[in-house]
């Protein structure tokens, strides 16, 4: 008979897979809009009173603007207030990707106005009030900047999910990488487990340092006195063992080159490594685009502006409509793709699903069935089904086995019993 359980690490029962930032990017969203409403309504009142088409422009622009953090800021509030409602299966933490992927449809409209603005500019120029228009751009490239400085702190735009090590083990952590100095020269040991299954690496620190893969091997002794052998492959200027290595990675390890034994301790690591794609805040990060979206044009506007007073180049001012909107344009296809693929329930995270695989096959048992996906930023879910011929083995022992990893929130096991081979 199947054993079906379910559980959720860290949310307990209630579904919560909010981000961890979920109320700071909140009230960030909310303080960009009462800037950017505040400046609209400077820029409309001031356009209409002293006549300047201009400033009425930017103002209705800057209406946008703000329409686009409006969407992102109630999406924070819908998916916080029902964030405990049954109704959602899996909790409201997606809801900030589907606000996500509707401003980044938003973003790409935006940016095809943009772009049809400047061809028809190409084609039939029109005058420039070169002393009306350059300062209501830099007066937006000031609010820009102010926005960006609201929205910083949490933005991960630009974050990478594992720190640089050493030549090809650029993605093994740094406290996952042991110095190892011997005659023949210094090497690192590192394990590397960048969308693969864990493996040891061993790579020559100096250029006279020489590594021979039939000479090499490295023994793990675990804390239980448990020993395990790892036999290398050259893969060209590094070493890679053959075998992977199994969870937990807190072990000491001999490691065996052809001038002597070395000894080297691994610790545990934190297991809250979750592919950068798994954590990212889409909500805030197209929050965040919209703003860049619009001090990038401001600034390309400045550019083209002052270039087309200073030299007659009138044709620059559309020049730097159509590379605005090639750039907004670019960002937003990335904010589709992204947003797109979690809304689909595409694995953000294969290492994630590689390590939960490796711990409950370790064990003995087999992986019938494994699926996991996205629930909210930082959270992510699996459903595995398990055949094992150890009887005593309940969906209890799984979930005990999977909370080394914090990213993990929420898992649901089938246990199949099997009998054992004679």
């Amino acid at each position: 008979m199947n054993q079906f359980e379910n559980t959720a690490f860290g949310a307990g029962h209630d579904h919560i897979f909010l981000g961890a930032g979920h109320e700071s990017n909140e009230r960030k969203t909310w303080a960009v809009i009462a800037l950017c409403s505040a400046m609209m309504l400077v820029e409309i009142v001031g356009g209409n009173m002293f006549g300047s088409l201009a400033l009425v422009a930017d103002g209705l622009h800057m209406s946008t603007h703000a329409g686009a953090m409006l969407i992102a800021a109630l999406a924070y509030m819908y998916a916080r207030k029902h964030a405990t409602d049954s109704r959602f299966v899996f909790g409201t933490g997606k809801l900030g990707d589907l606000a996500g992927f509707t401003s980044a449809i938003v973003l790409a409209m935006i940016a095809l106005l943009i772009g049809y603005e400047a061809v028809s500019r190409f084609l039939s120029p029109v005058p420039i009030h070169f002393g009306e228009a350059i300062p209501t751009a830099v007066v937006g490239l000031l609010v820009n900047i102010a926005s960006v400085w609201l929205l910083s702190g949490d933005h991960q735009e630009h974050s990478h999910g594992h720190s640089h090590g050493h030549g090809h083990d650029e993605h093994a952590r740094e406290d996952e990488a042991q110095s190892v100095s011997a005659p023949s020269g210094v090497f690192v040991l590192s394990i590397f487990e960048d969308g693969v299954p864990p493996v040891f690496r061993i790579t020559p620190e100096t250029s006279n340092s020489k590594l021979d893969a039939a000479a090499v091997s490295v023994t793990t002794i675990r804390p239980d006195g448990t020993r395990q052998p790892f036999a290398f492959a050259d893969r060209g200027g590094y070493l890679e063992s053959k075998e992977d290595i199994p969870e937990p990675h807190a072990f000491k390890a001999t490691v065996r080159l052809s001038d002597g034994e070395h000894e080297v301790e691994f610790e545990e690591h934190d297991h809250d490594d979750v592919h950068e794609a798994a954590v990212r805040d889409h909500n805030f990060r197209s929050a965040y685009i919209h703003v860049m979206a619009d001090a990038a044009v401001s600034v390309l506007a400045i550019i083209g502006l002052v270039l087309a007073r200073g030299f007659g180049w009138l044709w620059m001012d559309p020049l730097a409509g159509v590379i605005g909107a090639l750039v907004i344009a670019n960002w937003s296809y990335g904010l589709i793709r992204d947003t797109g693929g979690i809304l689909l329930d595409m694995n953000p995270d294969r290492k994630m699903a590689e390590n939960v695989r490796h711990v409950i096959e370790d064990n003995g048992d087999k992986v019938l069935d494994l699926h996991v996906w996205r629930v909210g930023p930082g959270h992510m879910s699996a459903v595995v089904s398990v055949a094992t011929s150890e009887s005593q083995r309940s969906p209890s022992f799984y979930h005990s086995a999977l909370k080394r990893f914090k990213g993990l929130s929420h898992v649901t096991v089938e246990v199949n019993p099997t009998r054992a081979a004679a």
